[in-house]
Order: C-alpha cells, then sequence, then structure tokens
C-alpha cells in the first residue's frame, strides 16, 4: 500500500498539504497542473514548481517533469513530481490507485470516479458517491477535514474564514485587466492601503496591515476581480513559509479517507 501512486489535480496550498501528507506518508505523489497556475501562496505551494522547475515546501522537494520515466525518476529520488496536464493524459500511461480533485474551483472540472480505484475530490461542487468516492469538507469551522460519503461539501459563501476578526478584508481582488507586477513581496509586512502590486499602472493596495502571505506569480495576466494576494492580520512572517492548519487537517482527511476505503475494500 505505501508504494501506491496517487495523482492530485491542483498544485496550490491546500493542495500542496494533501501532497506534503501522503508523500511523507510513503505514497508516490504525482501533481497535474495547468501551464500557468494562479496560485497565491507560493511558497507553500508545489505549483511554483511550473515556474521555478522546482521548489520546496517544509523539506519536500517539487520537481517539474514532462515525461513517465522523469516521474519514476523522481520517485527514486523520493521527490514529489509535476507535470502540466489539464486533461489527465498521463493517466493512459501510470495507472492511479488514488486520484485526488484538489484543484477547489468550487465545481467539478471532468473528475470521476472511473478515473482510479479511490476518488476522492477537495470541497464544494462534488457529489460525494457520484462524481467521487468521498468528498473533504474544506470549510473552516467544526468539520473541517471531515469525510462526506454522501452529498455535498458546505457551498462556498464567497466569504474567507475569519482570521484574527478579518475575512474579506483578507483578500486582494484585481482592480483591472492586465499584467501584474511587483512592488511588495511574499513575506513582507504592510500597512493598509500601501501599493504592493502594479496592474498596467494601477495600483494594487493592501487591504488592511499585516504580513503579505499569497502574491500571484509576477508578469501573469489577470483580469479585474480575479484574487491576486492575501494579507495575514497576525503579521507572523514564519506562517508565509508553513503549511496552514487548514491544508494540514484536509491532508489528514484525505489520509483518512484512503485507510479506511482500502480497509474497507
Amino acid at each position: 500500500m505505501i508504494d501506491d501512486i496517487v495523482v492530485i489535480r491542483g498544485g496550490g496550498d491546500i493542495a500542496s498539504g494533501v501532497a506534503y501528507r501522503l508523500h511523507r506518508s510513503g505514497f508516490k505523489v504525482l501533481i497535474l497542473e495547468i501551464e500557468k497556475p494562479t496560485v497565491i501562496r507560493r511558497t507553500v505551494s508545489f505549483a511554483q514548481a511550473v515556474f521555478d522547475g522546482d521548489t520546496v515546501v517544509e523539506g519536500a522537494k517539487a520537481v517539474k517533469v514532462n515525461s513517465k520515466e522523469e516521474i519514476y525518476k523522481c520517485w527514486e529520488n523520493k521527490d514529489i513530481p509535476i507535470i502540466i496536464d489539464e486533461q489527465l493524459n498521463i493517466l493512459k500511461e501510470i495507472k492511479a490507485d488514488v486520484l485526488i480533485d484538489g484543484i477547489l474551483a468550487k465545481k467539478n472540472l471532468g473528475t470521476n470516479k472511473n478515473l482510479a480505484p479511490i476518488t476522492i475530490a477537495l470541497g464544494p461542487g462534488f457529489e460525494a458517491g457520484v462524481d467521487a468516492d468521498v468528498v473533504i469538507e474544506t470549510k473552516r469551522g467544526h468539520y473541517l477535514g471531515s469525510l462526506i460519503f454522501e452529498g455535498f461539501a458546505e457551498p462556498d459563501s464567497g466569504i474567507p474564514g475569519i482570521i484574527n476578526g478579518y475575512g474579506k478584508e483578507r483578500v486582494i481582488k484585481s482592480p483591472a485587466d492586465g499584467v501584474i507586477h511587483h512592488i511588495s513581496k511574499i513575506g513582507d509586512l504592510v500597512k493598509k492601503d500601501q501599493t504592493i502590486a502594479l496592474i498596467e499602472g494601477v495600483p494594487v493596495k493592501a487591504s488592511i496591515d499585516g504580513v503579505l502571505r499569497g502574491l500571484i506569480m509576477e508578469g501573469l495576466e489577470v483580469y479585474k476581480g480575479l484574487k491576486i494576494a492575501d494579507v495575514d492580520p497576525r503579521g507572523v512572517k514564519e506562517y508565509c513559509n508553513t503549511i496552514s492548519e487548514k491544508a494540514r487537517a484536509v491532508g489528514g482527511g484525505v489520509l483518512e479517507a484512503i485507510l479506511y476505503l482500502k480497509n474497507k475494500n
């Protein structure tokens, strides 16, 4: 079981928390990403390897690969391979024992129960028992990380989880269409209304005081209203480089789901 292959769709911070926990537990993890991931918390997202070639999150290394051979070499090196594969073409070459939809798109982008012996989906947009064997709750609160075998996860409220009394205020959305250019970097302490980036000359301003915990990749084309940054009012720089409690809880739920379904079967 420890050598089981787990394919994860998405390499954002929540999916990376899942990948980290499964990788540490001995599973062979493969991450599928798009060509230009729009992840915010890049310092704790394995998706950053798409841009940089490789990235390390809490000691676990992800490496961008382009072929089946490179995937297996990566596993031999005890690393996590990540490949650009939006259409899941790699499943024709590598049989997944477990497939996890960690895109967190709030809707199903093509995951179904026939893709692997065990299928798991994170968050809203999936019906447990229909789209996937189990859905993991991703909403902060009492049920975070819990397993759902029938029905749906809590619907998206559109309001981020509350941290130090701040919810939607923590999130910064693009004020315009265009290419983003950074002024500040992840880990910087910022003040409310401080300009942290520019989009075609339009300033992107910090929404509250705190530490800049997330900022979309420099040079990406963004559109007005897209989430592009995240300020943590707790102001602890170390949190920028460590997996969040939410991602750890969801990762724990996924690990439980895999072991539960394997024992059941």
